[in-house]
């Protein structure tokens, strides 16, 4: 047996932007365009950077997936400067998807990646001019092990459609988007018992379980899922909660981890909700927080990372 440490984890605007430096005339520094070493821009975002990647340094995952990444350029950076660079995560995917935001969804792995698949390009049949997959599902095979334990495992990392504009109204485009999971699984590993082979669907869902006045979930089909198994509810109910919405006093789980049924089977542990990155108004947490964050600003993020130690057979 070998041990994978998968983590899924929205890491909230991890962007390369750039503001004008207070003394420069935004006309004139572009005036002529300009070059990487002119000092006319600061880099947004520094504090909340540092603290995601002590939060990625403390989750310390074999395999990582991540949404709300600008690009892979952009991630790499990030890799050099917070993570300790290629040695320490020497494998990365992704790839630009469909969100005009540019949120993307990609992986950082200790382990090779030796397949990646993108669906960004399937569209969706209720407006076939625009793309069913919000950002992507993006599928990547991942080689744990060595020698005779050598196995792939193949992850699907999503972030599907979010809520604003109203629960109730945006549900539809959820259950299309894990509708379509389900099949691109099946027509992968078969019809019958997909749940037999390894893999992992995961990410971002943006919706939560509970029926409530807003509406009903749009991820549920999935979620419920008798192939796959979500691995959260092995945590007391009070503690199965990955993100604070701060307008509604809300704590919900919108982020999913859900191995296929053998993994599940295979491995008894629960899995970790890790909130030391969380702002201080998620007062639910009373645990340690890492130096620097702010009430609301500077954070790892506004979401939790979920973590799972599978065993692989």
């Amino acid at each position: 047996m070998t041990t994978l440490r998968l983590a899924t984890f929205n890491v909230e605007n991890l962007f390369a932007r750039w503001r004008f430096k207070e003394d420069v005339n935004p006309s004139d520094a572009n005036a002529r365009g300009w070059i990487v070493d002119q000092t006319h821009f600061v880099e947004l975002g520094q504090d909340d950077k540092a603290i995601t990647g002590a939060a990625v340094r403390e989750i310390d995952a074999d395999v990582l997936a991540l949404q709300e990444v600008e690009n892979v350029d952009t991630l790499k950076h990030f890799r050099a400067r917070a993570l300790g660079g290629r040695e320490k995560y020497p494998y990365v995917a992704g790839v630009d998807g469909n969100d005009m935001r540019l949120i993307d969804v990609a992986v950082l792995s200790k382990f090779p990646i030796t397949h990646i698949r993108s669906h960004q390009h399937l569209l969706d049949p209720a407006t076939p001019t625009t793309g069913l997959f919000s950002r992507d599902c993006l599928e990547v095979d991942v080689q744990v092990g060595t020698g005779l334990s050598k196995r792939t495992v193949t992850i699907y990392v999503n972030h599907f459609k979010s809520m604003i504009g109203g629960r109730n109204q945006t549900r539809a485009k959820r259950e299309r988007q894990s509708a379509k999971v389900m099949e691109i699984v099946t027509e992968r590993f078969g019809q019958a018992s997909p749940g037999d082979s390894p893999f992992v669907i995961l990410g971002d869902l943006n919706d939560y379980m509970e029926t409530n006045g807003d509406g009903s979930p749009g991820i549920d089909e999935l979620v419920s899922w008798d192939q796959v198994q979500n691995v959260v509810t092995r945590l007391p109910l009070e503690d199965q909660w990955t993100h604070y919405w701060a307008a509604r006093e809300e704590y919900r789980q919108l982020d999913y981890l859900l191995p296929s049924a053998s993994l599940a089977t295979a491995t008894q542990a629960a899995p970790e909700i890790f909130r030391m990155g969380l702002p201080l108004r998620a007062i639910r947490y009373k645990g340690p927080r890492f130096m620097g964050t702010g009430f609301d600003k500077p954070k790892a993020s506004d979401h939790c990372p979920v973590i799972f130690d599978i065993e692989v057979g």
